[in-house]
């Protein structure tokens, strides 16, 4: 993990930082600091610091969390929310994907949509669910519908952010080339953008995990969301911190899921490989 070392003048200079670890060395550290963690916690909660109501033990958690997925409880929430997420984030992202290229192409198109999306954006998603319960009841669509205002506003600026950061130059030289603005869009800008449109996704997703366990805790029969707030009621912390745990977990396999998709899509960029 030294720094690259190169000869300037005859003189030698170590790099300010360090190589990129390999794949198996990323891998074996991120793995210490879940131990690292795992350890505090039993070490806490063993010495007596905490009263287990407040913060059960690990092998209470993971005896709450096997019991759940043994009578197929713990499968069925997760499954419910999957199911939540990806219908309301897929519908979000669909439409702001075309929505982010108008606004980053046209100047116009611009200056008449980025200024509402900035407004609405940081109006609270909270402040929706009571609105959406009284639009749409407590249905599926009501979380859909959580979701989309959680994410699409966001989606649409960062996407257009990451169009707008590909270099004037490389559409000059469409231009020098003779093709049309629309060619220099899909030809030249678009394939140029789409690492970091692909970036801004897979944060997108994680917001929609977010606002998904938002609508759930206010207005549902089902899902993890629904489980933590039942759990709440009759003080199971075991459980609440169970299936806290499953969210950051489902939520982590996404995201690597994305990240692979990624360096496989875009292998011929410099740190995807």
């Amino acid at each position: 993990m030294t720094g690259t070392v190169t000869t300037r003048g005859g003189r030698r200079w170590r790099s300010v930082f360090p190589r990129p670890l390999s794949r198996r060395g990323y891998i074996e550290i991120a793995v210490l600091s879940f131990i690292v963690v795992l350890l505090l916690w039993a070490g806490i909660t063993a010495t007596g610091l905490v009263k287990p109501m407040f913060l059960p033990s690990p092998t209470k958690v993971l005896g709450a969390l096997v019991e759940s997925a043994a009578d197929g409880q713990l499968w069925s929430d997760v499954a419910v929310s999957a199911y939540r997420v990806m219908v309301g984030y897929i519908v979000a992202t669909v439409m702001a994907i075309p929505l982010g290229i108008l606004t980053a192409s046209d100047p116009r198109i611009e200056a008449f949509i980025e200024p509402f999306l900035d407004f609405v954006r940081y109006m609270p998603v909270v402040a929706f669910v009571p609105l959406t319960i009284l639009w749409v009841g407590t249905n599926d669509l009501q979380k859909f519908l959580i979701i989309w205002l959680g994410t699409f506003f966001q989606e649409v600026l960062m996407i257009s952010d990451a169009v707008r950061q590909v270099p004037k130059s490389y559409q000059n030289l469409g231009a020098t080339l003779g093709m049309s603005r629309g060619q220099i869009l899909l030809r030249i800008v678009l394939p140029a953008a789409m690492p970091r449109v692909w970036d801004a996704l897979r944060v997108c997703l994680g917001w929609a995990w977010t606002w998904l366990v938002v609508a759930e805790l206010v207005a549902a029969t089902s899902g993890m969301g629904y489980r933590i707030t039942q759990a709440q009621r009759f003080l199971a912390t075991d459980v609440i911190i169970g299936y806290v745990i499953v969210l950051g977990v489902i939520g982590l396999v996404f995201d690597q899921i994305m990240r692979a998709i990624g360096r496989r899509m875009f292998r011929y960029l410099k740190g995807r490989s």
